[in-house]
């Protein structure tokens, strides 16, 4: 059985002046400056931002809109970063949330 293609593509290519290069698990990408990091990271091909507590699940965008918590990311070394309402800028660095992320420094453990 053959895997399904990805649909989510970008209608245009990004301008010049508007490209900023991001880094996703590791990996350089490029989006467009002040478009969320979800949709970088989906015109990109990724598909799941982090991974339940308990489970493992994966997870990716649902509401997209800000209510739910399945795109939280660690963005910049911040845990719990809701990826669809960040936009993106240059030389920001997202990282796949396992579970509940890393703690606060300083928090009690």
């Amino acid at each position: 059985m053959s895997t399904p293609q990805s649909t989510v593509r970008r209608l245009a290519p990004i301008p010049e002046g508007e490209l900023a290069t991001f880094t996703f698990d590791g990996s350089r990408l490029h989006g467009r400056t002040g478009e969320p990091v979800a949709v970088a990271l989906l015109a990109a091909g990724v598909r799941v931002f982090r991974t339940m507590p308990e489970s493992g699940e994966p997870r990716g965008g649902f509401c997209f809109s800000g209510r739910c918590a399945d795109c939280l990311m660690i963005v910049d070394g911040v845990s719990g970063v809701r990826a669809c309402m960040t936009p993106l800028r240059e030389g920001i660095v997202v990282e796949t949330q396992h579970g509940h992320g890393r703690p606060i420094p300083g928090d009690l453990e």
